[in-house]
């Protein structure tokens, strides 16, 4: 797999526009006229979002210096990307391993005030046997703009677990690109994003399957609301030789407001045999008979949209397997509806 970083936040020649394929939905260049004013040196404030999940806490702040962390066993780390300026910007560099047979939760928040530029680049290597489960909750102010690369690498019986969670930003993307490199490999990887006014969020991602009898399981759901615009891009490609491929990939968005925006582009590319793989997407809005029914037993309005909003976007977070860190997830957007 290439390299990630297809841009450079210091060369703006980089920044990519909707006449780039992949970007066509999250037009860089238009929003971002020239390079900004690096930002300046703050400190991390506050416990973050996963602060009852406990386990080690690492946090880089406006892209001051690195993360590097390796696990060999059990562990539990939260990674906190803080972002604190106002029209200057960053790039953050994390790198995660877990050694052979290790199992890490990694817990990892975006967190900001201001009107930055955030560029994230994020790799992770799951050793053979290894297992890790990795549950993001982006939580930025309407003004920043902020793209989130990752790289993930799976070896052979290696098992990823991805939940994104956000609520957009003036403009921003994250991006996951995993690659199952041995045989066995299983990869679920979820999101879920909660927009309103003029938020833009684009959840992109590509697997690519290049040996045999791995597993892909993807489940997207999203809502836009007023003038928001929600993109899901899922590119699944399984290579030839990698026969036994099960991957399956869905996206389901419901539009709550005339001029919000949903935009969809799932794929499949297979060049292998005797494989089994399926992708769907669908985009609709709430159910007014629904609606209707509670509002007739007293329900407000609000409460009825809320209510249906969250029972929709639940079937994401409900994959979670850790019971606590469900808790902790479903609370984060409770308090967002």
């Amino acid at each position: 797999m290439n390299a990630i970083a297809r841009f450079d936040l210091n060369d703006i020649a980089t920044y990519p526009s909707r006449r780039v394929e992949a970007w066509k939905y999250s037009d860089l260049a238009r929003i971002l006229r020239e390079v900004p004013k690096l930002s300046g040196a703050v400190d991390v404030k506050g416990s973050g979002p996963f602060v009852s999940l406990g386990g080690e806490v690492l946090s880089l702040a406006n892209g001051h210096g690195s993360i590097e962390y390796s696990a060999a066993d059990q562990a539990t780390v939260q990674v906190r990307l803080v972002s604190y300026a106002e029209a200057t910007g960053h790039t953050a560099r994390v790198s995660i391993k877990a050694q052979a047979g290790a199992k890490l939760l990694l817990l990892e928040s975006h967190e900001g005030r201001g009107d930055y530029v955030a560029h994230n680049r994020i790799d992770i290597d799951i050793a053979t046997g290894a297992e890790v489960t990795r549950i993001v909750l982006i939580d930025e102010p309407e003004l920043a703009v902020s793209v989130t690369e990752a790289e993930v690498n799976l070896a052979a019986g290696a098992k990823y677990r991805q939940t994104v969670l956000t609520t957009g930003a003036r403009l921003q993307r994250f991006e996951t690109r995993l690659a199952h490199h041995a045989h066995g490999a299983d990869a679920r990887m979820d999101g879920l994003y909660l927009l309103k006014g003029a938020r833009h969020t684009d959840l992109t991602s590509v697997v690519d399957h290049l040996e045999a009898h791995g597993t892909t399981s993807q489940l997207t759901k999203g809502v836009a609301r007023e003038t928001s615009r929600g993109v899901f891009q899922g590119k699944i490609v399984v290579q030839r030789g990698a026969d036994g491929t099960d991957a399956r990939m869905a996206h389901n968005a419901l539009i709550d407001g005339e001029r919000a925006e949903i935009d969809a582009k799932p794929e499949l590319i297979i060049y292998a045999d005797e494989v089994q793989c399926a992708h769907g997407n669908t985009v609709g809005t709430l159910d007014e008979a629904a609606l209707f029914y509670m509002q007739a037993r007293g329900i407000t309005a609000e409460e009825a949209r809320a209510l249906l909003t969250e029972a929709f976007l639940n079937e994401v977070v409900d994959r979670i397997e850790q019971d606590d860190v469900r808790e902790v997830v479903t609370q984060w957007l409770t308090a967002r509806l």
